[in-house]
C-alpha cells in the first residue's frame, strides 16, 4: 500500500480535460492496483470532482481486472432505473441495441460496459455484460448539460444501433452491477477522502482531524480487499460512512477557517457521499437480517 506516497507533501495535478488528466495521473503514479488508484488519485486531485473520477476508475478495475488503462464507464441506468426488469436495452448474438441515460464521463470513455438483457420472450429477466468501444459503429454518446454537483465531471447518453460487443462471462447482475455498488461506495469515499487530507495537510488542520481521515482510509483500504457481495462487507462499509458523517460538522469548520477556494468546491460537492445513501441503508438492513444481528 503506497501510504508513505498519501502521507508526503504532494503537488497536485493540474486541472485539465479528463483524458489528460487521467494520464497524467497514471504517467504519475504508473500501473496502480484498484485501490491504490482510488487513493493517489484523490490525493492527487484539484477538486473533488476529479477525485471521484479516480475512485471511480478503481472501482471498475476492481470489477474488471482485465480493463484497458484508459478510461471506461459502467453503463445501468435506464429512465432513473438500474433494474433489470426496467431495461430496454438488449443484447444478441453479441449486437447491441438501446439506450443508457446517465454515463459518467461518457465522451471522454474510451470503453464502455453495458448491461443489457438477454432472455428470450416470456423467460426470468436475465442481465449480461457487453463491451463497446466509444466511437465504434452504432455507438453515440450524446453529451448533456453539466450537473450543479462535479460539473466538471461530464456525463451523457449512451444510444446503441446495431453496437458490435464483446461479453463478459458470467452473470451481468450478479457478477458485475451489483457488486459494482459496493466497489463504487468503497473506492470513491476513499478517493474523497484522500483529496480531503491533502487539503487538510496543505491547510494546517487540526491534527486530531487528519488522523481521524487516515483512520476513515485504512478502514477503506480494509474493506477493498473483502468480498463486495458479503454482507460482512457491507456492515464495515456502512460503519466508515458512519465514521465520515459524524467528520461533517467538523469538516465545515475546518473549509470555513480557511482557503475559500477549498470552501467553494467541499459545498458544491460535499453531497457527492449522499447520494446513493438510501441504497447502501437497504443493502446494510440486507446484512444485518442475513447475519442475524441489530446495530
Amino acid at each position: 500500500m503506497p501510504w508513505q506516497q498519501l502521507l508526503n507533501p504532494q503537488n497536485r495535478l493540474p486541472v485539465a480535460d479528463l483524458e489528460g488528466w487521467y494520464a497524467s495521473l497514471l504517467e504519475r503514479i504508473g500501473p496502480p492496483a484498484p485501490f491504490q488508484l482510488a487513493l493517489l488519485g484523490g490525493r492527487l486531485a484539484a477538486t473533488p470532482g476529479l477525485a471521484f473520477l479516480a475512485g471511480y476508475q478503481g472501482a471498475l478495475r476492481a470489477l474488471w481486472p482485465a480493463a484497458p488503462w484508459t478510461l471506461g464507464a459502467l453503463c445501468v441506468t435506464e429512465n432513473r432505473s438500474t433494474r433489470p426488469a426496467d431495461m430496454g436495452t438488449r443484447i444478441s448474438a453479441l449486437i447491441l441495441d438501446g439506450r443508457k441515460d446517465f454515463v459518467t464521463a461518457a465522451e471522454a470513455a474510451d470503453w464502455l460496459l453495458v448491461a443489457a438483457r438477454e432472455e428470450a420472450g416470456g423467460d426470468p429477466v436475465q442481465l449480461a455484460l457487453g463491451i463497446v468501444r466509444n466511437g465504434a459503429p452504432g455507438v453515440r454518446i450524446e453529451v448533456l448539460p453539466a450537473l450543479p454537483l462535479m460539473p466538471d465531471i461530464s456525463h451523457g447518453r449512451l444510444h446503441l444501433n446495431g453496437a458490435h460487443c464483446e461479453r463478459l462471462p458470467g452473470d451481468g447482475w450478479e457478477a458485475y452491477v451489483k457488486p459494482f455498488r459496493t466497489l463504487e461506495d468503497t473506492h470513491v469515499l476513499a478517493a474523497l477522502t484522500a483529496w480531503l487530507f491533502g487539503v487538510g495537510q496543505d491547510s494546517a488542520w487540526p491534527q486530531a482531524l487528519q488522523l481521524r481521515l487516515l483512520g476513515v482510509l485504512a478502514g477503506c483500504a480494509e474493506v477493498a480487499r473483502q468480498p463486495p457481495g458479503a454482507a460482512s462487507s457491507h456492515l464495515l462499509l456502512a460503519g466508515l460512512f458512519a465514521q465520515f458523517d459524524s467528520l461533517r460538522a467538523e469538516l465545515d469548520g475546518a473549509f470555513a477557517a480557511g482557503d475559500a477556494h477549498w470552501a467553494q468546491l467541499w459545498q458544491r460537492d460535499k453531497g457527492l457521499l449522499s447520494m446513493a445513501g438510501s441504497a447502501r441503508s437497504k443493502r446494510l438492513q440486507k446484512a444485518q437480517a442475513l447475519m442475524g444481528i441489530t446495530l
